[in-house]
């Protein structure tokens, strides 16, 4: 009897160590948001046996592919195998459904298997991020595991705005192109879709022309550097030549394409021209001379629009870019542009008497209208600063908004796409602590965390006109950030929170919960080794 009882004990022991030894469920800390979460017991275990298997594909499914299998390579001594065939036991099956929504994604942890389904190729990279940041941050650094545990889990999801991007400047302070794929990488965690690339301005041109090589020999550097905030005392120190040559430039593009990021160039026009009349001085109303700005701010030095000679300009540098770059969407600027030069200009003053133009500012107007038709014939579409809204502009042409929301929600009633870049939500170069004297030396502003969730795109339009707000966007001006550990410092947190803003519906949105799920974000960024403002975090739980 009491040998009996002994052996009970022993396998009621073995049973109950058993099921404490189930692991606990995870939390499913992703970000942006999901539209909606169900969390299962349970988990599937990658390992390096796991195969990528492609049940239903599609022509451009190969960097998803690529980009799983070689997530874990350096934690597991090999990337995953990738098959195509038939639904299959360990493996991460893919389907692409046509019949769903581009951009959406469903995905299904189970004890045997992950299923990814999407609308599109690019919708699997998503589910691929997703399923990213439920693994553990040790993935990002080749922390060396037998197996990966994922917790089991529904997700259906799908971004609420199509254009969710960030523009990078890299003509005030100049960034490389590793640097700028790592750029590109960032937006892929974020599951961003468009970067947005200032390559010229007053204070250099960044973009190889081949019909006018003079651009990069003379307009990509600057004599010196103003310190500080134009203070009149400069750091006597060339800067430059720099700039990206096109094979370059096709570099970028194919590893944005790889990671279904759209590339915006910006050729910024009629205003911010010093750097291209500092090679061409024929093309400005002065004929100069003229220099590569070597201090910040709006100059009066600006292109003539009155000259014929401008316009065969542009579209030569056009015509090379809209051949570069495969996007529908060339951003031309139409910010800041002074007009003084254009009132004293005899060939200006001409061609508003010819065009029967009544002020100066319908030349800007004569510009826009005729460089959007001439892009219009090579398939782009044209997208402006809000400015571009002053004059009569098509329909066709997309604003977008940075003087605040007032630009975009006039846009948007009127009847043109916008995206919404309101300096005072989605300006990075602006400070995002109070406490500034901790900060790196900034342009200004403040722009915290909790400001850039607190955006609502849609705000101040009905239903109908909210449509037409087809993307937000976060701009880095760099006049101040003279890294990209800089650059980086300015970006994360807030890019998160940008993401969220444009991923997730408002009615989901909820900011104490999103500072919750950024804890686990922010240690993967340092595992990847992002710099970002590690205060912040605690600073905005703070203030909550």
């Amino acid at each position: 009897m009491k040998k009996i009882s002994f052996v009970s004990i022993v396998v009621l022991c073995i049973i109950l160590l058993g099921g404490c030894a189930s692991e606990p469920n995870q939390e499913v800390n992703i970000i942006p948001q999901p539209q909606q979460v169900t969390v299962a017991d349970g988990g599937f275990y990658l390992s390096p046996k796991t195969v990528i298997n492609v049940v239903k594909g599609a022509d451009d499914l190969q960097p998803a592919c690529t980009f799983m299998s070689t997530l874990v390579e350096k934690s597991f001594g090999k990337a995953l195998t990738v098959a195509n065939g038939e639904t299959k036991k360990n493996a991460i099956n893919i389907f692409v459904d046509p019949s769903m929504k581009a951009d959406a994604y469903d995905l299904t942890v189970e004890k045997n298997a992950v299923n990814m389904k999407g609308g599109s190729s690019k919708a699997v990279f998503y589910a691929m991020q997703s399923l990213r940041q439920m693994m553990p941050v040790g993935v990002e650094k080749g922390e060396k595991m037998d197996r990966i545990r994922i917790q089991n889990v529904q997700i259906q999801d799908e971004p609420r705005l199509g254009y969710r991007g960030t523009m990078l400047d890299v003509c005030r302070h100049f960034f490389t192109v590793d640097e700028v794929k790592t750029f590109i990488d960032m937006l892929a965690l974020h599951k961003l879709s468009v970067f947005h690339w200032h390559l010229t301005d007053d204070q250099g041109w960044r973009i190889e022309i081949k019909k006018y090589p003079e651009l990069t020999q003379i307009g990509s550097q600057r004599k010196q550097t103003v310190i500080g905030k134009n203070t009149g005392k400069y750091d006597g120190t060339p800067y430059g030549p720099y700039f990206f040559t096109q094979e370059e430039i096709k570099e970028v593009i194919q590893y944005a394409a790889d990671r279904y990021i759209t590339i915006i160039p910006e050729i910024e026009l009629p205003g911010h021209a010093l750097a291209a009349l500092a090679t061409y001085p024929e093309l400005g109303c002065t004929g100069g001379p003229y220099e590569v700005c070597q201090m910040w701010g709006v100059f009066p030095e600006v292109f003539c629009p009155g000259n014929e000679k401008t316009f065969e300009f542009w579209e030569g540098v056009l015509d090379e870019v809209a051949e570069l770059f495969p996007g529908k969407i060339i951003h031309i600027g139409g910010d800041e542009c002074p007009r003084d030069a254009w009132k004293k200009c005899k060939k200006c003053q001409a061609r508003m008497k010819q065009e029967k133009m009544k002020e100066e500012g319908e030349l800007q107007n004569y510009t826009v209208h005729r460089i959007e038709a001439y892009l219009k014939e090579k398939g782009k579409r044209i997208l402006g600063w809000d400015e571009i809204l002053e004059g009569d502009v098509s329909k066709t042409a997309i604003v977008m908004s940075w003087r605040g929301k007032t630009g975009g929600i006039k846009g948007a009633k009127r009847g043109n796409e916008v995206v919404m870049v309101p300096n005072d939500y989605a300006y990075f170069d602006y400070y995002q602590s109070k406490d500034v004297d901790k900060e790196p030396f900034s342009i200004g502003g403040f722009v915290d965390v909790a400001k850039v969730y607190s955006l609502n795109p849609t705000e101040g339009l009905t239903a109908e006109e909210g449509k037409k707000i087809i993307g937000v966007q976060a701009n880095l001006w760099a006049e101040y950030i003279t890294t990209f550990s800089h650059a980086q410092y300015m970006l994360l947190l807030r890019m998160a929170a940008l993401a969220e803003v444009a991923w997730t519906p408002q009615e989901a949105r909820e900011y104490s919960n999103f500072l919750n799920r950024a804890k686990l974000l922010t240690q993967r960024y340092e595992a990847l080794g992002y710099n970002f403002a590690k205060h912040i975090l605690q600073e905005s739980k703070s203030n909550e």
